[in-house]
């Protein structure tokens, strides 16, 4: 594995180019790190925006770590400026080693070169993003009980990544700044992952920022505070799981855009980076007019002491949220352990349960373009469910 260091991350001597990988998988693609071969399995995915993501085979000589992983391969940057973000992203990504993020175990990023890939965890199980849209299709949310699972893991991830220092013990002031169900996985076994840090904000020295009125990540799930670009902190986190954990245990987003007719929606001179799966504008607006009663009316239903969690997650005012997110993090797993016990063998059993069910339904129903579940999920999430 490559040294972390604290200047710089060395990327490993992996090949400059990766070629095509067909859906159906072939050992064509192979390379070799350090006396551990990676073979080529299939390709899981092409993002629209040119992406790549692999499954390959790590092969250890003695098999005491083989298994599967992920490869992300970037597209290519345009500009300097481009070049050395998508560095410094892939160089932070790589300083964290927490057992509810998945890990990065080798990386090429030259800003010389044309290839930059990371070689990953495999997590084989569903995204959040998928398991609230089977519960949405079967008619059913998530259990209470999965929420406050997942939220805590989220949680500990998010404090862990918040109060990381560097080798000489300087704060590197990371804010995820993109939760949202999209980055946030169930392996097989019922552990929870946070997939993607590669919108994260940082105070690493040398660190190339986002342009002045650019807006990463999904809008949809950002802080009040950042949609105004405003000064971040450990709390924009926090409100970004509190959003997340509402659709969780709701299977509704915590904002309806539709309420703001698009005539009235603000004008903004900030740009989202990516699509965003709520508009800004309108998200703008509603924030405008955000107020503990928006949050009520979402979770009305749940219990009274979740309630009271993601009341305090979801403040307008950061000062009024929890401080860190490991104090949101002790709140859920305190309302947990007033409940059955629940971990990762019942999350897991959940979560394929819920897919199964939703997956059963899906055929008997026309969702429209796209169908309602994300990429993704016929290529490899269902498959490892229905194994599990």
């Amino acid at each position: 594995m490559t040294k972390r260091s604290e200047d710089e991350v060395t990327t490993e001597e992996l090949p400059p180019s990766l070629p095509s990988l067909s859906a159906r998988g072939t050992s064509h693609v192979h390379f070799e790190v350090e006396g551990v071969r990676f073979e080529g399995v299939r390709e899981l995915e092409v993002r629209p925006n040119g992406e790549r993501l692999l499954e390959v085979e790590r092969r250890v000589a003695d098999g005491a770590l083989s298994g599967p992983c992920l490869v992300r391969q970037l597209t290519s940057p345009v500009t300097y400026i481009q070049r050395q973000r998508m560095y410094e992203e892939v160089q932070l990504a790589f300083r964290l080693n927490h057992p509810n993020i998945a890990q990065i175990f080798h990386v090429r990023a030259d800003d010389e070169e044309d290839a930059a890939y990371a070689v990953m965890e495999y997590v084989g199980g569903p995204s959040l993003e998928t398991l609230v849209c089977a519960a949405l299709v079967r008619g059913q949310p998530l259990s209470e009980e999965f929420g406050l699972y997942v939220g805590a893991e989220v949680a500990d991830a998010l404090h862990y990544a918040h109060t990381l220092t560097s080798e000489k013990g300087v704060p590197l002031g990371i804010i995820h700044r993109d939760v949202n169900p999209r980055h946030i996985a169930l392996g097989l076994h019922g552990e929870v992952k946070v997939l993607d840090f590669g919108a994260a904000y940082s105070l690493l020295v040398g660190r190339e920022e986002s342009p002045e009125l650019l807006l990463r990540g999904d809008v949809a799930y950002a802080s009040p505070e950042y949609l105004r670009k405003e000064g971040l902190t450990p709390r924009s986190d926090v409100f970004s799981l509190g959003v997340l954990l509402v659709e969780v245990l709701t299977g509704k987003h915590l904002f309806e855009v539709h309420d703001v007719p698009v005539v009235v929606a603000k004008e903004t001179r900030f740009r989202p980076e990516v699509q965003p799966s709520l508009p800004l504008q309108q998200m703008q607006s509603l924030m405008e007019t955000f107020t503990p009663d928006v949050v009520e009316n979402a979770v009305g239903h749940l219990a009274q002491d979740i309630k009271a969690v993601l009341h305090t997650a979801l403040r307008l005012n950061p000062e009024e949220r929890f401080a860190t997110a490991a104090d949101m993090r002790d709140s859920l797993r305190g309302v947990a352990q007033l409940r059955k016990p629940y971990g990762r063998a019942e999350a897991a059993k959940e979560a394929a349960r819920v897919v199964s069910e939703g997956g059963v339904l899906r055929d008997l129903v026309e969702f429209g373009e796209g169908g309602l579940y994300p990429e993704g999920l016929e290529k490899h999430e269902l498959d490892a469910l229905r194994k599990a």
